[in-house]
């Protein structure tokens, strides 16, 4: 298997672990917590999830890797760790003082820009304090999100890997062990709990890679700027990609009660395939593609990039389809709802599962673009559907409801995607052949998701057993299909 091949197994496998622990976590929260207090949770994470896309979880994160691997190559090991040094400092600083602010801004930031339509003066408070507390756990974040970018830099990917499913685990303890206590709060205790050892299991790999830190901040320093050049368009990616969420839970409060929890949970269900194939695949591929340009290969290049949305497309359009089939029985025996917020759930899932293949793709294409240190045209893209989303997710959910609003979110990404690779297949011909792979995945589509429906029907066992089974056989009928890229993957 290629090195770009065993990463990314070696990261779905423990993404995989994250997610199975993140179903739980889904579990737990929807059973435990009422209705209301699980949509004030969701609507208080909104601004702390901003800030941490924004610096070092994201928009600062994404840009350092390609620097750092161009260090590493150039430079050495310890050339790099200083770069990485004086990064991370910046970026704990910065986020302290912005945080800061944040919590003093916390009560008018609900009220009046995050959920206005909950016009309920107790959950406005609660969302606050909840707020206040996630806070803390983003500036843990700050240093643990450029961990991670480090050591994917130097070609480590089985702690930051690991580094998921332990802040889930931090979350379910929240769930279990505090809450019965502290309520609400207990899982904001988790939240905070869960960084901590998000970063902590990340700290041997920086020993074992020869870590030394320098405390100091150097703002002319030329590989400082090269990253600060870069995280400044990809900060405004960030902001854009966020501009959605806040729009996204704002659209949901005027809803009926559930709305956003129910769209928070699609979008969870959707991300668990989005995770597993695109996250996985597109953070192996980052290192190497900037290897791959920083050294000259551009048919190497441009041949892992073709390959890897193949497989992406294969993969996910079967996926997506058997999903939306058995999603129903799957939904009603897993969480348990009142019949009206399991309605709401299963169309905002469809909805969300028609987007999972533009998704992964857009996964490749930004990093695509960030390996050549480009990062001005995935502004330009996140621009677009910035400012698209509102007025898509408007006109949809006038017509259909909250589920308008997710179905929104699958036009407005699988076209950013698609912008991103047509620009890409202009620099470097050839990276979007993908016919013969979207013809045999169509094919597959129909074969599983017509068996899968008819199993879900005439299968005389109980729903769980019934919706596994015609997933199963679904999927087994569908891999013939696309067994060429499958194959193909070990080659990425």
């Amino acid at each position: 298997m290629s090195r770009i091949a065993r990463s990314s197994l070696i990261i779905a496998l423990f993404f995989g672990l994250d997610k199975i622990l993140g179903l739980l976590r889904v579990v737990l929260f929807n059973r435990i917590f009422i209705t209301s207090d699980r949509d004030v949770f969701f609507v208080s994470n909104n601004i702390p999830d901003l800030l941490s896309a924004l610096i070092s979880g994201g928009a600062l994160g994404i840009a350092l890797i390609p620097v750092l691997t161009e260090h590493l190559q150039r430079q050495g090991r310890s050339a790099a760790w200083q770069l990485f040094s004086q990064i991370i400092n910046l970026a704990f600083i910065v986020t302290a003082a912005i945080a800061l602010v944040i919590i003093l801004l916390a009560d008018p930031l609900i009220q009046y820009v995050i959920a206005p339509g909950f016009n309920d003066p107790v959950k406005w408070q609660m969302a606050a304090r909840l707020m206040r507390l996630d806070l803390l756990a983003i500036l843990i974040f700050s240093i643990s999100g450029l961990v991670m970018a480090g050591l994917q830099a130097n070609q480590h990917f089985l702690l930051p890997a690991m580094a998921p499913g332990l802040y889930n685990t931090g979350q379910i303890i929240g769930i279990l062990v505090l809450a019965p206590r502290f309520g609400i709060y207990g899982l904001a205790y988790g939240v905070i709990l869960g960084a901590i050892l998000h970063l902590g299991v990340q700290i041997p790999g920086l020993i074992r890679h020869q870590f030394h830190w320098t405390p100091a901040i150097d703002l002319r320093d030329p590989g400082v700027r090269q990253v600060l050049r870069l995280m400044g368009p990809r900060f405004l990616t960030m902001f854009c990609l966020q501009i959605y969420f806040l729009a996204r839970d704002r659209f949901a409060s005027f809803f009926q009660e559930g709305a956003i929890s129910a769209l928070n949970n699609g979008w969870f269900i959707q991300q668990v395939p989005e995770t597993l194939i695109g996250t996985a695949i597109a953070i192996a591929l980052l290192p190497s593609l900037s290897e791959y340009l920083t050294n000259g290969e551009i048919q190497r290049f441009q041949d892992t990039i073709n390959r890897a949305l193949r497989v992406m497309l294969a993969l996910t359009l079967p996926i997506a389809v058997l999903l939306a089939v058995a999603i129903r029985p799957l939904v009603q025996v897993v969480f348990q709802f009142q019949p009206a917020e399991t309605e709401m759930l299963v169309w905002a899932t469809r909805a969300f599962l028609l987007g999972l293949a533009g998704h992964t793709w857009l996964e490749v294409a930004v990093r695509s673009f960030y390996a050549q240190q480009d990062a001005r045209t995935p502004l330009k893209a996140a621009f677009f559907q910035a400012v698209s989303f509102p007025f898509i997710a408007w006109v949809l959910s006038r017509l259909l409801g909250a589920s308008g609003i997710a179905l929104a979110d699958s036009l407005t990404f699988t076209g950013q995607a698609i912008f991103l690779l047509l620009l890409l297949n202009i620099r470097f011909p050839h990276v979007l052949q993908v016919k013969n792979t979207l013809m045999r995945a169509l094919v597959a589509c129909a074969a599983g998701g017509l068996l899968a429906l008819i199993l879900l029907t005439w299968l005389p066992l109980p729903a769980l057993f019934r919706a596994l089974g015609a997933l199963a056989a679904g999927g087994v009928v569908a891999l013939p299909w696309i067994w060429p890229e499958i194959r193909s993957l070990v080659k990425l």
